[in-house]
């Protein structure tokens, strides 16, 4: 079977044709530019075509595709899109491809889907998994440094997998097992209300045979049943990575109960999550004193704030600083209210414009200086932007021992990794989101 996939080097598609490649597919695809997954799928053998999507690369595969995937971010008119469907292709999401997959190659599919946390925490069970040899295959949404983003192997029993709720994406499964970090209010643009989102959640728990969630009780399972690890087992810096990692290891135990037990007696499941090494864009650390990550949702910033003043306290840091992104507008619409006590504990934040996507026309979008007046801290507040001026004041804070954290899903976190870098300040002072 051929597939061509649009948006291929991505984090949410790339990992999804790594696994095609190794399940014997052959795979093809294009992408506007080199995303994050683009070294793997070249080391993987893949063809692709980076550049403008004018149709031509496709048309040049057209004869032999069976299947067109492609990104939620894809619009309809595209004329990729448009030229398979004139062709005849099966064309979907990723989400029928994904479950279509996961039903050939018979896997059991343990699904992470949550507001937050569900990256951290599903990478966490493919560090484990890997750690004792348990046969799985997976799909993670970022970089990892310890394994390729997705992966396959013949015998492989389970599929262990991000599910996002985005497009109502995990609807689409049926998993073995759904592990759940955290359920808050996102997405204004596919759930109208926090009642649908909920009701979507309810539905993926109903849909799955075990569940393991984080709630106000402790790690449960449907069922009300205590979960095997509790976060104050772990030493991991912040409460939500304990939390995930409570979650990581409790659903490899469920794995591990399904398996012959005595082949892997002797592992030390908190010791080897104690070890592990992170992932791309989740509190990732960029250069001494200086870490990325994904939050753009209050209850995640909290989170990450936590964290990242826990770090700054080990390493001996004076304070913290947060240069914070937002994601879309009509998300900050949505949660503006909660962003009113999400950032205290950070002694300076630097606030940069919305990053604009998705965006209905009517909405008046919303400017730093009106979502910084609402902070409680708001003194400690400022509106910023990806200039000359901030990279010297963020180095003069580096310089005096202050940990610095950039939150954002936007391209801010290309910038800051130019700043990682030592690059000169001057150009990165030029024409910035």
């Amino acid at each position: 079977m051929k597939i061509y996939i649009s948006g291929i080097s991505g984090t949410g598609m790339g990992p999804l044709a790594l696994m095609a490649v190794n399940a014997g597919m052959e795979v093809v695809g294009s992408d506007l530019q080199e995303g994050a997954i683009y070294d793997e799928l070249v080391k993987a053998g893949v063809k692709m075509k980076i550049g403008v999507q004018d149709g031509e690369f496709l048309r040049s595969e057209l004869d032999a595709v069976d299947w067109f995937v492609y990104t939620s971010a894809l619009p309809e008119d595209h004329v990729e899109l448009s030229m398979a469907r004139e062709a005849g292709i099966k064309c979907t999401k990723r989400d029928d491809f994904t479950a279509y997959l996961v039903e050939k190659l018979g896997l059991k599919m343990v699904a992470v889907a949550g507001t937050h946390g569900k990256t951290t925490t599903t990478a966490m069970i493919v560090w484990v998994c890997l750690k004792l040899g348990l046969p799985v295959s997976y799909i993670v949404g970022t970089t990892l440094g310890f394994a390729p983003s997705g992966a396959y192997r013949a015998g492989d029993k389970y599929f262990v997998y991000e599910a996002d709720e985005y497009d109502r994406n995990f609807l689409k499964y049926h998993p073995w097992l759904a592990v759940i970090p955290s359920v808050s209010y996102d997405h204004p643009d596919i759930y109208p209300t926090r009642e649908s989102y909920e009701e979507a959640f309810a539905q993926f728990k109903a849909q799955s045979e075990w569940v393991i969630e984080n709630t106000a009780s402790g790690i449960m399972d449907r069922n009300g049943k205590v979960g095997a690890y509790k976060p104050g087992d772990f030493a991991l810096a912040g409460e939500a990575r304990r939390i995930d990692a409570a979650l990581a290891a409790s659903a490899v135990q469920r794995m591990i109960s399904q398996e012959d037990g005595t082949k892997y007696d002797g592992h030390d499941l908190v010791q080897v999550l104690n070890d592990f090494p992170g992932v791309g864009r989740r509190f990732e650390k960029l250069a001494e004193g200086l870490y990325t990550d994904y939050a753009h949702h209050p209850e995640e910033i909290v989170a990450t704030i936590e964290m990242a003043r826990e770090q700054a306290e080990i390493d001996g840091r004076k304070g913290l600083v947060i240069v914070y992104q937002p994601h879309q507008n009509a998300r900050q619409i949505e949660v503006r209210d909660g962003y009113r006590e999400a950032f205290v504990g950070a002694d300076k934040i630097f606030w940069l414009p919305t990053y604009l996507v998705r965006e209905p026309e009517d909405l008046e979008v919303l400017s730093p200086e009106e979502l910084v007046s609402g902070l409680v801290n708001s003194g400690d507040a400022e509106p910023a932007a990806l200039s000359r001026e901030l990279a010297l004041r963020l180095r003069e804070y580096l310089d005096n021992r202050y940990l610095v954290l950039l939150m954002t899903a936007g391209p801010a976190d290309a910038w800051m990794r130019r700043l990682a870098a030592g690059e000169s300040v001057d150009t990165l002072g030029e024409n910035h989101k």
